[in-house]
């Protein structure tokens, strides 16, 4: 798999912060499909999704406060963080939540595979399911990137 350098510095940096947390992480979104392989995919940031217990931890290790972040009428999550000093921006999301309709569903991915990036391990959700979680944001752009992993698994 051939990522950009930037993206692999920061998937290193978060592979070595995360390894204080003690319950199970993932990046999802733009940044999990690139991982899964999905071509094109432009990562603007990574999208790590954990624990409330656990963003509570790292966050002094990085020198990161909570994010306040603006409503948004399709994401919410009960802690957010911006870790901007590193080469991609990187999202750590807790308690992170989408809606659908009138109602809001926690995101919580039930597989987790691990994907090596040099000396570094990531997880993300496995490729179905993230696809499933992608769409469920409805976004034109979350549309396109299910879509590109839904063409991965047709290939032979």
């Amino acid at each position: 798999m051939t990522l950009p350098a930037p993206l692999i510095e920061t998937l290193g940096s978060v592979a070595a912060i995360m390894a204080a947390a003690r319950d199970p992480w993932w990046i999802i979104a733009s940044a999990a499909a690139a991982l899964h392989g999905a071509r094109p995919i432009t990562v603007a940031d990574v999208d790590v999704l954990l624990g409330v217990e656990d963003i509570g931890r790292i966050l002094p290790l990085i020198g990161v406060e909570p994010h306040p972040a603006p409503p948004n009428p399709l994401f919410r999550s009960k802690v957010l963080a911006k870790w901007p000093a590193l080469p991609v921006p990187v999202d750590l999301m807790a308690g992170f939540e989408h809606r659908v309709g009138d109602a809001w569903h926690p995101v919580q991915p039930a597989t987790r595979q691990a994907i090596s990036i040099g000396a570094a391990t990531v997880y993300v959700p496995e490729r179905d399911e993230l696809g499933h979680i992608i769409a469920g944001f409805g976004r034109p752009k979350d549309l396109e990137r299910a879509r590109l992993l839904a063409a991965l698994t047709s290939l032979p």
